[in-house]
């Protein structure tokens, strides 16, 4: 009986010691789950906070610190394209600060070039890689949006057909992915805009798949509202469709001073502020944004360029105009003057901020009584090119003097 009772008992502790076994290698399975979990998500908040750092450093015109941060992530996460991405975004601000200067387009598709294949080699491991996916759709979007500054519309709605089925690739792997509603947005607004904007690209047109402007505004809303990195360009392109397509300053208002606010340094964001309410026709309150602008352009603040400096002397000017100082809006439209025959050199022909300031100069002059400089500068007007009826303007004065 005791020898019963004693191999009851032994199985009872080999039971026991089975069961404490067990239970410590469940623990264990529990404990570096939730570790591996945790240096995940450690992972993943370090991704994002460095992201984000970059991607604000680019809007607030920081291109060096935003260099730095994308070298940062590119070594700390070397097997992302996120690094790369960025880096070439850097470029593409340059361009958009001065979107008429193509210096550094080729730079800018060099770049993005080496997104993709960077994206490539990744997917030839893994195929469903969500984030190769996703930044090369991203690199030919961007690719397409310098297609469409320089009007090569051809191009850029080949690289939009491109990017949209990666895109939509991407969020069906991850329904979550905000992001990717940019990319969406934009092709449907374009895919629908630009054919009636410029009629001529309708029968290429046929070849892609068809847009739909609504439901473009309606993504890039969603964009702007929830992208995780996203959310700023989103609300830029918002803003310029508002104010370059759909003509609704009010609307495109909301975007610029939310813009500005977010980054004040921002001359992109500032010029267009300013802007609209010009469009609006009320200079009272774009006059506080040039000359905060003119401030900036004294200073030498990286991006406040010669460009927006003229726009910011000519605007100033025709406020002081409409409220009858000419003293003051003189000064203004013959800096406005001087900078544009510099700019001008440039150019093939005059530009309408120097036909417009000599107009303005002409009227002061009549103003003044002296004819005989308005007759001048009116004279000198018809050698230049027609610029909104400028030589009708120049005809009707002398004529009638």
């Amino acid at each position: 009986m005791t020898t019963k009772n004693n191999t009851l008992i032994h199985y009872k502790d080999v039971g026991f010691t089975l069961y404490k076994s067990k239970l410590r290698l469940a623990l264990l399975i529990t404990f570096f789950s939730f570790a591996l979990l945790n240096t995940k998500l450690a992972q993943n908040v370090r991704f994002d906070s460095v992201v984000t750092a970059g991607i604000h450093q680019i809007y607030n015109i920081e291109f060096e610190k935003a260099d730095s941060t994308f070298t940062k992530l590119e070594k700390e996460f070397p097997n992302h394209p996120a690094g790369k991405f960025f880096k070439a975004m850097i470029i593409w601000w340059k361009i958009t600060l001065d979107p008429d200067n193509e210096n550094y387009d080729e730079l800018f598709e060099d770049r993005l070039e080496e997104v993709i294949d960077f994206c490539d080699d990744l997917l030839d491991e893994d195929e469903q890689n969500v984030d190769a996916i996703f930044f090369k759709g991203g690199a030919l979007g961007f690719r397409g949006r310098l297609y469409a500054y320089r009007k090569d519309w051809f191009d850029a709605a080949l690289d939009g057909k491109d990017a949209l089925p990666l895109v939509y690739e991407a969020y069906e792997i991850d329904s979550t992915n905000e992001d990717v509603k940019l990319g969406f947005g934009i092709y449907n607004y374009y895919a629908e805009a630009i054919p009636k904007k410029y009629p001529f690209i309708k029968p290429a047109m046929i070849f892609f798949p068809s847009g739909n402007k609504e439901l473009g505004i309606k993504q890039l809303k969603t964009a702007a509202k929830k992208a995780k990195y996203a959310a700023i360009e989103s609300k830029f392109f918002l803003m310029t469709l508002y104010y370059q397509f759909e003509e609704d300053y009010n609307k495109a208002l909301v975007y610029a001073e939310e813009l500005t606010e977010m980054f004040p340094n921002n001359p992109t964001f500032e010029k267009y502020h300013g802007r609209i309410y010009i469009k609006k026709g009320n200079y009272s309150k774009a006059t506080p944004i040039f000359e905060d602008i003119k401030e900036k352009c004294n200073l030498g603040l990286y991006g406040y360029s010669k460009l927006l400096l003229r726009e910011a002397n000519y605007y100033i000017g025709v406020y002081y105009m409409n409220n009858g100082k000419i003293d003051e809006a003189e000064n203004y439209f013959i800096d406005c003057f001087n900078l544009s025959k510099e700019l001008d050199k440039s150019r093939d022909e005059e530009s309408g901020f120097l036909i417009n300031s000599l107009i303005y100069l002409a009227k002061i002059q009549d103003k003044r009584g002296n004819v005989k400089k308005a007759k001048s500068i009116y004279t000198n007007l018809l050698e230049m090119r027609d610029y909104s009826n400028s030589h009708k303007k120049a005809e009707k004065y002398l004529d009638s003097h």
